[in-house]
């Protein structure tokens, strides 16, 4: 088996290329061909390993996700040539991330914990335990950093510092709120809980759309739906199916991504269990399994796949 780390390509009629956290995307004019690779990151590091199959298998449960929602928010999507490319229309990304959380996990459960009755603005009861559902769903915003951390921002805070208008937000907030119920309902349909979830959006000729990934494990945190409640009363860990067990191994190993830390060792078998939890993932979200590869020619076939779809 074969990571794909990077892509080096270079395309005729090619204007531009960005390489983020785990994709690498090239630009043709108002068009774009987002590489979806086998890096990973954990609290906003990427890192050392890439881990083999992630990467399609994310960008094959977006595609999945983008197509079931397009009626309800339009998307940035044209076409998925491949299990790691998706093509698509450049759009201007707003600089927020519309978190919305039906549950109380995660950071949200973190800082719950240490005293806090208010996040992003927006104020939670007292008497909740952690993974209990909220009175109804909320959006936590993070500001998107280009390096470093995303930080939590309020409504309030994004409008007063022009991050985004009051009639866009008005908007995005709309469309948040509508994709996490269509996001629950989907989930819902394979034994799962859509606990929370983070949307990116931006403007393409002067219309809002849904872009990058959708409902995701990366993106987003889901509960298995069997044994919810009964975990609940025991005071148990819910089983959790998220990039979450990458993160408590970084947590247990000493790592949360602050200055001085460093990565864990990730030995061929960290790399190997994490790949085939991966693979799990997709069997469990879409109820298929995972199409064997020729990991030889992983390059060469993306590669051919943007030409082919670009002519």
């Amino acid at each position: 088996m074969h990571a794909i780390k990077e892509t080096h390509f270079q395309f005729i009629g090619q204007t531009g290329f960005y390489r983020g956290k785990v994709r690498d995307v090239y630009y043709f004019g108002d068009k774009m061909a987002m590489v979806a690779t086998d890096r990973i990151s954990a609290f906003d590091v990427v890192l050392p390993k890439g881990i083999p199959d992630k990467g399609r298998i994310l960008n094959q449960i977006a595609a999945h996700n983008l197509a079931a929602t397009k009626e309800i928010v339009p998307n940035w999507v044209m076409s998925t040539p491949d299990p790691n490319v998706t093509i698509g229309f450049k759009c201007e990304p707003f600089a927020v991330e519309m978190v919305v959380r039906g549950y109380l996990a995660g950071h949200a459960a973190r800082e719950y914990k240490a005293g806090k009755r208010m996040l992003c603005g927006v104020p939670l009861p007292d008497g909740l335990k952690e993974n209990d559902p909220l009175p109804h769903p909320i959006i936590t915003p993070t500001t998107k950093a280009k390096v470093g951390h995303d930080e939590d921002i309020s409504k309030e805070e994004i409008l007063s510092r022009g991050l985004v208008n009051e009639s866009d937000y008005t908007t995005l907030e709309e469309y948040t709120y509508k994709l996490y119920q269509k996001g629950s309902e989907l989930a819902a349909k394979r034994g799962l809980i859509l606990v929370d979830t983070k949307y990116e959006f931006g403007k393409h000729n002067g219309k809002i759309y849904l872009i990058d990934e959708v409902h995701t494990p990366d993106s987003s945190r889901y509960f298995y739906r069997e044994g919810y409640e009964g975990r609940q009363q025991r005071g148990e860990a819910q089983k959790q199916l998220s990039k979450e067990f990458v993160r408590q191994w970084l947590i247990e190993n000493g790592f949360q991504g602050k200055e001085g830390q460093r990565v864990p060792e990730m030995t061929d078998e960290i790399v190997k269990g994490i790949s085939h939890r991966y693979q799990e993932l997709y069997e469990q979200m879409t109820g298929e399994k995972l199409a064997e590869l020729d990991y030889a020619s992983l390059e060469k076939r993306i590669e051919q796949s943007i030409v082919k779809s670009l002519n």
